[in-house]
């Protein structure tokens, strides 16, 4: 799926993204092409990319790629896939009930999951809010266990 999709492999993609996203949701997808949680993902993103376009962007970041491994260790992605959100170039949190805020970790399982999350981001984000509540109920929010290193 990641054809349909925008891929970005640099960091100066990346930063130039962020940057240039004003006024909508930049949804950023960090995992690989060959994992089957990705593309089932990816499925989802680019199924309702056209449906979001008005208020969001979508762009899959390959983790891979040497240059993306500073995003990687910012956002402390050690579970793929993990989605970031960003707003006018200011990254969005949401309240999931998980302990990490910062990002969404695995697939949504459906397409109307995907669109009421980066509509909830959107609407908080416009009202001046840097981190919404999940709109999603807890069974379809996914689990997972947080591991700390050198804790």
């Amino acid at each position: 799926m990641n054809y349909l999709l925008t891929t970005l492999t640099k960091k100066q993609e990346v930063d130039s993204l962020i940057r240039s996203t004003i006024d909508k949701v930049l949804v950023l997808r960090f995992g690989r092409a060959s994992d089957s949680v990705c593309l089932l993902l990816d499925d989802v993103l680019a199924k309702t990319a056209r449906e979001v376009s008005r208020f969001a962007a979508v762009a899959l970041v390959d983790i891979d790629s040497e240059d993306i491994q500073v995003y990687a260790k910012y956002f402390d992605i050690t579970l793929i896939p993990s989605t970031v959100f960003f707003f006018n170039a200011h990254h969005m949190k949401m309240d999931s009930g998980t302990a990490d805020h910062t990002k969404w970790v695995g697939a949504f399982q459906r397409k109307q999951d995907f669109i009421d999350v980066v509509e909830a981001i959107f609407r908080g984000a416009m009202k001046g809010k840097l981190i919404v509540s999940c709109p999603l109920p807890p069974e379809r929010i996914p689990k997972y266990q947080l591991l700390y290193k050198d804790v």
